[in-house]
């Protein structure tokens, strides 16, 4: 996990150049198989992106997270350089600002429910929590002793943020105060969090394989979700508050029963083909698509992707990335537009074809 780590700056929006890769103008990434791998093939335009396939670039390192905003218009990215950078989606794709302010990698992101502010996971044990607007960092949280590896904003309720670091806390929040309302502890590094139903509701998981459900009103573990057999290093709670994705560095995807009244065996599926490194030990994350039909992942082996959440069949596997792809998420705002964050230091935005 040393290569999270990173140093000094003060928190500001500087505005940005707009770096752009070569952007394929008539061909979008399909599969039609996994034995047949992948194949470049000209299709309809699906989506209002200016091209099908556009390399965002500016990060001078590694990038570790990538998200859209809740309208799908803005995209935020976090690297190991310590920045934060702004893009918007449509258009010109213009990388419209640099947020600046921690003193380490920046590991993951959040928008707020309304996309005017962006809360931030860092290796330098902080939190911040950004004005979209200004870049002006509205709050600094400290209290973690050890990297900040992930965060989570509440869905519904009162603004709360969730973290989870390495010093084996989970922290809860509330933004507009400096000092977190509590910490639960446990006894190994917290590599990912997620918030549940109203957010009483709280999932965490890390080195230790099992995934922790708590519920906040009783102060503790309520159940736990065993079956990885390594490192969990990502949890996304599907929209309708009543599955969860979990990714793991032992090479499996995994799908969770969490409603109430759920069976005792909550596994629902195994998804393979986005294979963890032994090497970089990489924070891969997976999530779900809006509607919970899909599943995106990034993997080691430089690639994107995607299955049927149902089935369990990869419907993509996308290159283009000529590193460890660490983050990948679908669009709120067009169902086939996804982006995802990568060791090559590069963000890819794309449209998925009809193939």
């Amino acid at each position: 996990m040393d290569k999270r780590k990173g140093v000094s700056e003060v928190g500001q929006l500087t505005p940005a150049k707009r770096h752009r890769g070569t952007a394929a103008t008539s061909v979008a990434v399909v599969n039609t198989s996994v034995a047949q791998g992948p194949l470049i093939q000209a299709v309809q335009r699906s989506s209002n992106l200016q091209a099908p396939i556009i390399q965002l670039s500016g990060h001078t390192g590694e990038v570790y997270a990538c998200r859209f905003d809740n309208t799908g218009e803005i995209i935020a990215s976090g690297s190991q350089d310590r920045t934060i950078l702004l893009w918007n989606t449509y258009g010109a794709n213009e990388n419209f600002g640099v947020i600046k302010g921690h003193k380490g990698a920046v590991l993951d992101l959040a928008f707020s429910r309304d996309s005017r502010g962006l809360y931030s996971a860092s290796s330098d044990a902080t939190l911040g929590v950004w004005d979209v607007d200004s870049g002006v960092r509205v709050r600094k949280h400290v209290g973690h002793e050890d990297i900040v590896n992930s965060i989570d904003r509440v869905r519904r309720g009162p603004e709360l943020l969730l973290s989870g670091s390495d010093d084996g806390s989970i922290g809860l929040w509330d933004p507009r105060t400096k000092h977190a309302v509590e910490y639960m502890e446990t006894d190994f590094p917290v590599l990912a969090v997620a918030f549940g139903e109203g957010g009483n509701q709280v999932f965490s998981a890390g080195v230790d394989e099992d995934i922790k459900v708590w519920d906040l009103r009783q102060r503790g573990v309520v159940y736990t979700l065993p079956g990885h057999a390594d490192s969990v290093t990502s949890l996304n709670v599907s929209e309708d508050m009543q599955y969860l994705v979990s990714h793991s560095m032992d090479n499996t995807v995994r799908t969770w029963d969490i409603r109430p009244f759920a069976p005792e065996s909550r596994l629902i599926k195994l998804y393979g083909g986005a294979p963890a490194s032994d090497v970089e030990k990489n924070l891969l994350r997976a999530s779900f698509s809006p509607d919970g039909s899909q599943i995106i992942a990034g993997s080691a082996d430089r690639t994107v992707v995607i299955w049927d959440t149902l089935t369990g069949k990869i419907l993509y596997k996308l290159p283009g990335h000529t590193g460890s792809v660490n983050d990948a998420r679908f669009s709120p705002l067009e169902l086939n537009v996804i982006l995802s964050g990568s060791t090559d230091r590069t963000l890819m935005l794309g449209e998925l074809g009809k193939g």
